[in-house]
């Protein structure tokens, strides 16, 4: 993510008024839109500020593990918004929001496919948690409780023939061959995006790529 938008981000986020209580963002767009790239920029920047205080909280450690995805046929539509512990991921966020204590976390595995348990710590000291998701603005029962837990929320919109080249070398990164990457991303991926694109609430900040 360019600097310059990643700055202006972080200048909004610090105007925020919050009496002192910690701060919840939201970063949002569909597969390959970006959004870890750009959470990830945020919180290195606010913890060069000051160290330690932000933390990264991404969606995709929610996912339900594989074996539970199989029992229910979900496997080949895996990252869809059914696939994800998205009561656990609202429990979760209401923690965060209320801060205090410390809390674990899980984190998703790339490599392996699969979620670690208690792989992240939020701690009182974290001020600042970027959750960042597919599906954080998604417009269905339980996900749309998530937005009143977010001070801010950054959708990033792309369109999808850039998103469907960035879906396939992600899959050729992997690595499948090309016919599988193309089927992986049309098929799974792409249908998840027009999912996001489709159905979420709009955002305080829009950001085109």
């Amino acid at each position: 993510m360019k600097a310059p938008v990643t700055d202006a981000i972080v200048e909004r986020i610090s105007s925020l008024e919050t009496g002192g209580n910690r701060l919840v963002v939201a970063i949002v767009g569909p597969p390959a839109a970006g959004k870890s790239t750009l959470a990830e920029a945020i919180v290195d920047r606010f913890n060069d500020l000051d160290d330690g205080c932000a933390a990264l909280l991404p969606m995709d450690g929610y996912h339900f593990d594989n074996a539970v995805l199989e029992a229910r046929g979900l496997m080949p539509r895996k990252g869809a918004p059914e696939t994800f512990a998205s009561e656990a991921f609202l429990d979760d966020l209401k923690r965060i929001r209320q801060g205090g204590r410390e809390m674990s976390v899980p984190v998703f595995d790339r490599r392996a496919d699969l979620s670690r348990a208690h792989a992240r710590i939020i701690s009182p000291v974290h001020r600042i948690v970027v959750a960042e998701g597919n599906y954080l603005l998604l417009d269905r029962p339980v996900w749309r409780e998530m937005r009143e837990l977010f001070d801010l929320s950054i959708f990033l919109k792309v369109p999808e023939a850039e998103l469907e080249k960035r879906l396939i070398d992600r899959w050729l990164s992997h690595g499948l061959d090309p016919d599988a990457a193309e089927t992986r991303a049309k098929e799974n991926d792409l249908r998840n995006a027009r999912v996001v694109l489709g159905e979420s609430a709009t955002a305080d900040i829009e950001i085109s790529g």
